[in-house]
C-alpha cells in the first residue's frame, strides 16, 4: 500500500523508501511522488498510487526521471490513447509529443493565461505530462489552481446560480496564428469545421472523484448561454478569478528531469513568461478525455465539501486581543 506523509515524515527511516510515497505539497493541491521510476513499466500497485494520488491531489510531481520521450508516452497511455495537439508545435516522427521550446530566438507565447487544455474540443484531455528538459537559471516556474477548490469556496447561493449553466468554447487565442492569405483563411474554416464550438456545463462533475469542478476559463471560454453579452462577461470575469485564488494554487519550480502531470478535469494553470530570454525546454504529452458532464438534477450542495479556508474561532476560544484587555 502507498504510504501518504506530511513533508516533515519524508526523512524518516529508511524503511519507508521501499515503498513509494506521496508527500501533499499544499492543502488543497498538489503532490510529489518518491520511490517511482518512470524508466521502467509501472506495476499495478504502483500505477494505481500515481493514479489515485493524481485524482486525490490533481497534480502530481516526480523528480529526477531521467527518462526518454518513448518512456514518457508509456507513462501516459497507462492513463489512456494520447492526443494530438492542432495547434502546437509537436515533432514529426512522434506527432503526439508538443515541444515548447522558448528562447530570445523564440520568445514564449499563448502560455501566460489561465486555462484548462483545449477546452475547444468537445471531449477535452483528460490529463498532461510534461517534462523539463532545459530549466533557466531564473523564473520559468508553472503555476496550477484547482478548480474544485475554486468551486467550494463560492457561497451556496453563488453555487445555485451556477447550478445547470452552460458556457460555449472556442480555440480564439489560437486563431492569431493565421493570417489573411487564402490559403490561411481555408485552412482556418477547416479547422472550424473540425472543432465546432462546443458547449460544456460551468460546473461539470469529475468522472472519478464525483466532486464538482467550476468549468471555464478565460483562454477559451465564450459567453454563458441563455445571459446577455454583458451579464456573460461579469459572471465570467469573476469566475475566472477564482484561480488567482492563493489557497487553490501550487507553483512548482522546474528542474531538469522533473516530470509533472495534472488533471486536466479539474486543474487550470498559468506558465509565466518570466524568464525570457533565457532557454526553457519542455516536452508534452496529453491525454484523450470524455466530454464533461455537469450536475444533473435539482441542486443540493455537495456532500463533503469542506470549505477552503477555516471558520472563524469562536468567541471566548480566540486569543485575547490588546483592545479586549480593557
Amino acid at each position: 500500500m502507498p504510504v501518504e506523509i506530511s513533508p516533515a515524515a519524508a526523512a524518516a527511516p529508511a524503511a519507508a523508501a521501499a515503498q513509494p510515497q506521496v508527500l501533499p505539497i499544499n492543502g488543497h493541491i498538489g503532490a510529489e511522488i518518491c520511490g517511482i521510476d518512470l524508466a521502467s513499466p509501472l506495476s499495478e500497485a504502483e500505477f494505481g498510487v500515481v493514479h489515485d494520488a493524481l485524482v486525490k491531489h490533481e497534480v502530481i510531481v516526480l523528480r529526477g526521471q531521467s527518462i526518454t520521450l518513448d518512456q514518457q508516452m508509456a507513462f501516459a497511455r497507462r492513463f489512456g490513447a494520447l492526443s494530438i495537439h492542432p495547434f502546437s508545435p509537436n515533432m514529426e516522427d512522434k506527432p503526439e509529443v508538443i515541444v515548447l521550446d522558448y528562447s530570445a530566438d523564440n520568445p514564449p507565447a499563448l502560455t501566460d493565461c489561465w486555462h484548462s487544455d483545449e477546452t475547444f474540443r468537445a471531449a477535452p484531455p483528460m490529463g498532461t505530462v510534461l517534462r523539463a528538459r532545459v530549466v533557466p537559471q531564473v523564473g520559468g516556474d508553472t503555476l496550477f489552481a484547482s478548480m474544485t477548490a475554486a468551486y467550494r469556496g463560492l457561497s451556496e447561493r453563488m453555487k445555485q446560480y451556477l447550478h445547470g449553466l452552460e458556457a460555449l468554447h472556442d480555440f480564439k487565442p489560437f486563431r492569431t496564428l493565421f493570417g489573411d492569405s487564402p490559403e490561411e483563411r481555408r485552412t482556418l474554416r477547416r479547422l472550424e469545421d473540425e472543432y465546432p464550438n462546443p458547449w460544456h456545463p460551468v460546473v461539470r462533475v469529475h468522472p472519478v472523484s464525483g466532486r464538482r469542478i467550476l468549468n471555464v476559463n478565460p483562454q477559451f471560454t465564450v459567453r454563458i448561454r441563455g445571459l446577455k453579452e454583458d451579464e456573460s462577461r461579469t459572471v465570467l470575469e469573476f469566475l475566472y478569478a477564482q484561480a488567482h485564488v492563493p489557497e487553490c494554487q501550487l507553483r512548482v519550480r522546474w528542474q531538469p528531469d522533473t516530470v509533472v502531470m495534472w488533471d486536466n478535469r479539474s486543474v487550470q494553470h498559468y506558465a509565466p513568461h518570466d524568464y525570457y530570454p533565457q532557454r526553457r525546454i519542455m516536452e508534452r504529452v496529453t491525454v484523450q478525455g470524455e466530454a464533461p458532464i455537469g450536475v444533473s438534477g435539482a441542486y443540493v450542495p455537495e456532500a463533503g465539501a469542506d470549505a477552503i479556508v477555516p471558520p472563524p474561532a469562536p468567541r471566548g476560544k480566540r486569543p485575547v486581543r490588546a483592545f479586549e484587555r480593557g
